[in-house]
C-alpha cells in the first residue's frame, strides 16, 4: 500500500514526512515503504527538494540501515532515470565495479570486457570519473589512458557490441544518468557511503535482446544476499558476485574464496574458488601498486589513499595492454581467473579449470588486445 505521505504532488512535504520518520535516532526511527523511498529519491535527483534535505534523508537511511524495500524504491528512482537500450546482441555481461574506484592496487577488470568480447561474450563497464569515499583509479582512467572512448552515449555503446571486431563497450553514468552524476558534489559533502553506493551497480543500462548478466564485486558478508535481491528486481537474468580486491570483481590471486551467483532469477548460491587449482601461483592479492608511483595529498581526508590517479591509470593501461597481448604476471592471472569464472558461470564451459585454459589460449593469441587498439 502506497502511504498517504504520497497523495500530495509537493516533493518538500513528501520528504519532510519522510524525515521526521527516518531520522529520529536508533531506537526510534521508522521505514518507509518503497514507494516512498523511490518518491523521496526521485525528487532528489530531480532538484526539487533542498540539498541539505537530499543528505539528510540519504545518511538517516544508512545510519538506521536501509531496508530492502527502500534499496528497492532508490533503485527503482535511479532506473527510472535511466537511459535503457538493448543492444542487437542476445546476451550483455554487465561489468559492474565498484564507482569510488581502486587505490591499494592497479586494477585489472577494466580489461575483462574486451577479453570476454575476445572470447564470443558481448560485454560492457561502466563507472564515472570521481565517486567518494576512495576517488580511486576507475575503469573511465585507464580506458581513457588507453584511448578508448568513454563518453559514448548508451545507443552509440550498444552499438559497439554488435560489431564483430569489437564487442564490448564502456558507458559513463554521466551519459545514462546524468540526474545521478549530478549528485557527486552531495556525495562529496555527506563523506560517508550510502544507499547510492549500493545500488547504483545496478541500474542496468544496457541489456541482450535475450538476457542480460550481472557481474558485480563485494567484500563484506551481508552484500550477497542484498546484491542478488536488487539483482532480481532489476531484471538481471543471471548474477555473479565475487569477493574481489577493494570490492571489485577479481578474486584474491593467493587465497581461496567464496561467490554467489544465481540463474533465471533463482535464488543465490554460493561457491568457492581456489586460484591453485587453476594454475595460479601468486604472493600477491591483487596487481601491485608500482612503487616508483607518484603520492598526492587529499586535504582533510584521512582515509583515502592518494595516488596520483593519472599515474595510475597510465601504469593499469600497460600492464593491462601488455596481459591482453599475452604478457604474464598479476595483470595477466587476474583476468584468467575472473574470465574464467564468467565464462563457467554462463554455462559457456563445463568447469573453471577448462574455463581457464580457454582464457589463457585467447590471452596467448594476443588478439584480445586488438579489441582495445
Amino acid at each position: 500500500m502506497i502511504s498517504s505521505t504520497l497523495a500530495t504532488d509537493d516533493p518538500r512535504l513528501q520528504m519532510h514526512s519522510i524525515i521526521q520518520r527516518i531520522a529520529t535516532g536508533p531506537e526510534l526511527s521508522k521505514s518507509i515503504s518503497r514507494a516512498e523511498a523511490c518518491a523521496g529519491m526521485r525528487a532528489i535527483l530531480d532538484s526539487r527538494v533542498d540539498p541539505v534535505q537530499a543528505g539528510i534523508f540519504l545518511i538517516a537511511l544508512r545510519m538506521k540501515r536501509e531496508t530492502d524495500d527502500e534499496l528497492k524504491g532508490i533503485l527503482d528512482a535511479l532506473r527510472e532515470a535511466t537511459g535503457h537500450v538493448v543492444a542487437e546482441v542476445d546476451d550483455v555481461v554487465d561489468i559492474a565495479d565498484p564507482y569510488d574506484g581502486y587505490n591499494r592496487c592497479l586494477p585489472a577488470s577494466p580489461f575483462l570486457a574486451p577479453l570476454l568480447a575476445e572470447c564470443g561474450v558481448p560485454a560492457i563497464s561502466q563507472g564515472a570519473n570521481a565517486i567518494g569515499p576512495k576517488y580511486g583509479v576507475t575503469h573511465r582512467h585507464v580506458l581513457d589512458a588507453c584511448g578508448v572512448s568513454v563518453d559514448l552515449g548508451p545507443v552509440e555503446a550498444a552499438e559497439r557490441l554488435s560489431d564483430p571486431t569489437l564487442g564490448w563497450s564502456y558507458v559513463d553514468q554521466r551519459s545514462f544518468c546524468a540526474p545521478l552524476h549530478n549528485l557527486a558534489e552531495l556525495r562529496t559533502t555527506i563523506v560517508k557511503r550510502q544507499a547510492l553506493s549500493t545500488v547504483e551497480v545496478l541500474m542496468r543500462p544496457l541489456h541482450g535482446r535475450k538476457r542480460t548478466h550481472l557481474v558485480t564485486g563485494y567484500v563484506h558478508k551481508p552484500y550477497p544476499r542484498i546484491y542478488a535481491m536488487l539483482a532480481r528486481h532489476a531484471g538481471f537474468d543471471s548474477a555473479l558476485l565475487i569477493r574481489g580486491s577493494e570490492g571489485g570483481v577479481v578474486p584474491s590471486l593467493r587465497q581461496k574464496g567464496t561467490c554467489f551467483n544465481y540463474q533465471q532469477l533463482s535464488e543465490e548460491q554460493s561457491f568457492d574458488v581456489d586460484p591453485v587449482e587453476l594454475g595460479i601461483q601468486q604472493s600477491c592479492r591483487a596487481v601491485p601498486l608500482p612503487e616508483d608511483l607518484p603520492q598526492t595529498t587529499r586535504p582533510g581526508d584521512e582515509i583515502a589513499i592518494a595516488v596520483d590517479i593519472q599515474a595510475a591509470a597510465r601504469a593499469t593501461a600497460r600492464v593491462g595492454l601488455a596481459a591482453l597481448a599475452g604478457s604474464t604476471g598479476p595483470t595477466y592471472d587476474s583476468l584468467v581467473f575472473t574470465a574464467a569464472i564468467v565464462l563457467w558461470h554462463l554455462g559457456r564451459e563445463p568447469s573453471l579449470v577448462v574455463a581457464a585454459d580457454r582464457v589463457r589460449d585467447v590471452l596467448d593469441s594476443g588478439k584480445a588486445v586488438e579489441r582495445v587498439r
